[in-house]
């Protein structure tokens, strides 16, 4: 039997907790595993893209675990009552390649995102930050908001979107938290004014240019999320040619991150360096950050591995995804006997047969 853990199960586990805790231990499990960056088989992630959207599979092993993550993303979805993006993920053993997890990952690439976020900032944001720009306020810029107040100390929120419902559905589920103040902005350029800190995660899938040179002063670092696929930008090209710019993995940014409009010699640094130490993530207070954050499997691998240890028996279920076989070599035996190897009686021989000419 495989572990499965689906929204409702997910919903149940995060009612119990506090979401900035669960952000906060979803980083220490990322940062865990890009510090072990050479132990991981990596690779850019398959897409296959359409006029209205893309559809993405995203692998990763590190020889004892591989885990895939399938993933969407279509901007056009919310004008059908759908959501933009959805997932799910597994987790198998190396050693076998059975399935030990499958799971939804909607939820949870929400709060992976965040905690990635978060982790990038610790090292690439001013210490003194308090105010955050929040351009895009649809399914994720809660997570970012509440991630960023409470693990990262932002006070104040400048939040804008071009749908102002989204900003509106914002602000209400922000209420839980009176300590942040918000301010709606009538532009992104009035948000990103005097921020330290400006997170994009708009969804639209499209060269957009939502961050000029002349909206940045120094020293802000820029979180930029929405940017994920080719053809996908939120930020102007000299913002990031004027910027230190810190990538996840350079081969999967270089085609559709924020990089994709720079040439192939601009000079980037791989997240796991400044997590390492091996690369500082900001060079002075003045110089100004950007995160070109596109999402790498490696995030989602440590995302399974988070559902698998903590969420127990009482927040999963588990289910026939593979046989159990009295003899594995019986496949066929077990699948037309209807059970694990006893004999075929004719009342189940006759129902196979009829299955088989229907």
């Amino acid at each position: 039997m495989i572990k499965y853990i689906g929204t409702r199960e997910l919903k149940s586990f995060l009612a119990a907790r506090p979401v900035e805790r669960v952000i906060e231990t979803l980083a220490g499990y990322i940062k865990a595993d890009y510090l072990r960056w050479q132990q991981f088989d990596k690779t850019a992630r398959t897409a296959s893209h359409s006029t209205v959207g893309v559809i993405e599979l995203m692998p990763i092993s590190d020889c004892r675990l591989y885990a895939f993550k399938y993933v969407n993303g279509h901007p056009g979805n919310t004008s059908q009552g759908l959501l933009t993006v959805t997932a799910f993920g597994v987790l198998a053993d190396v050693a076998s390649g059975y399935p030990r997890l499958l799971s939804e990952l909607t939820l949870t690439t929400a709060l992976r995102t965040a905690a990635t976020s978060v982790l990038a900032a610790r090292h690439m944001a001013r210490p003194d930050s308090r105010i955050m720009s929040l351009i895009g306020n649809g399914a994720q810029s809660e997570f970012q908001a509440i991630a960023f107040h409470r693990l990262l100390g932002i006070e104040e929120l400048r939040v804008f979107d071009v749908d102002p419902a989204a900003t509106q559905k914002l602000c209400r589920n922000l209420a839980a938290y009176p300590d942040l103040r918000i301010v709606r902005a009538g532009s992104a350029a009035e948000a990103v004014r005097g921020a330290d800190i400006v997170t994009t995660v708009t969804a639209d899938k499209r060269r957009a240019v939502i961050v000029t040179p002349d909206m940045i002063e120094a020293g802000t670092h820029i979180n930029a999320v929405g940017g994920d696929c080719p053809g996908k930008t939120e930020l102007h090209r000299d913002v990031l040619d004027k910027a230190r710019v810190i990538v996840e993995f350079e081969p999967q940014s270089r085609i559709e991150g924020e990089l994709q409009q720079m040439p192939a010699d601009f000079a980037v640094t791989e997240l796991w360096q400044v997590l390492s130490g091996a690369a500082v993530g900001r060079g002075s207070e003045a110089e100004v950050t950007v995160f070109d954050s596109v999402g790498f499997a490696l995030e989602d691998f440590s995302a399974l591995r988070y559902l698998d240890e903590q969420l127990g028996d009482e927040h999963a279920q588990h289910i026939d995804l593979v046989p159990e076989l009295a003899d594995p070599k019986d496949l066929y035996g077990a699948a037309m006997n209807g059970g694990l190897g006893g004999p075929m009686t004719a009342e189940t021989l006759q129902a196979a047969q009829a299955l088989l000419h229907a």
